[in-house]
């Protein structure tokens, strides 16, 4: 039996003057979850959004809120999120010292919710193979943090392969960058299990096709 690939629509892509409009679009076209980019003008140069909203947007919907922290300091944050409804915290690799990524993982299980660890185009996947035992997710970056609509690195990809060789076999593998119906392929080839999407998700025509089209 296939896999299921568990889509994350990015509402980076959505018009953030009609949200929850959004929300519900992607939620009715058949979305696994909702991935909330949290940007804070230091970690990447641009800024988005924070604890309120992602409060407001747990009233709208019963899909889960896959909250990614492109954050320095994720771990003043990780309490405050979790308790507005993050279901899925994923902190970067990049933004903590490597001895406090244990700890971090920790705090965001003591919430009761799921902890992932994301890194960016130019860290290697060794690097982090220690961390999968306790991981719920790894998310590959494949395309630098910080903006929406960037190019596939397809390279980057290629990560899946290393970390599917040594992850449990309850690992979430998540993809995030550049993402439509022909680079999903490739990262289903590798092993990924939940892939990210945006400008595809929202500027398609039809929501659910496009959807449908990544799994």
């Amino acid at each position: 039996m296939k896999e299921k690939i568990i889509i994350s629509p990015s509402i980076l892509s959505a018009d953030f003057a009609n949200l929850e409009r959004d929300i519900k679009a992607v939620e009715n076209a058949g979305a696994d979850w909702i991935h909330i980019d949290v940007m804070d003008g230091h970690f990447v140069p641009n800024i988005t959004i924070g604890v309120p909203v992602v409060k407001s947007i747990k009233k709208v919907t019963n899909l889960p809120l896959d909250v990614h922290l492109m954050i320095e300091n994720p771990q003043i944050y990780i309490e405050p999120f979790a308790k507005v409804g993050a279901d899925i915290l994923t902190f970067h690799y990049e933004a903590v010292e490597k001895a406090n990524v244990s700890d971090i993982i920790e705090q965001i299980h003591s919430f009761g919710i799921k902890a992932g660890l994301s890194i960016k185009p130019k860290t290697k996947p060794e690097e982090i193979l220690e961390f999968l035992k306790d991981l719920d997710m790894v998310l590959i970056m494949t395309v630098e943090p910080g903006f929406g609509g960037q190019k596939f690195i397809p390279d980057c990809a290629e990560k899946i392969t290393i970390l599917k060789q040594e992850a449990p076999e309850n690992l979430i593998i998540q993809v995030d960058g550049g993402i439509n119906d022909q680079t999903a392929k490739i990262c289903t080839s590798y092993g990924a299990n939940s892939l990210v999407a945006g400008n595809y998700i929202y500027k398609s025509e039809n929501i659910k096709q496009a959807i449908k089209s990544l799994r």
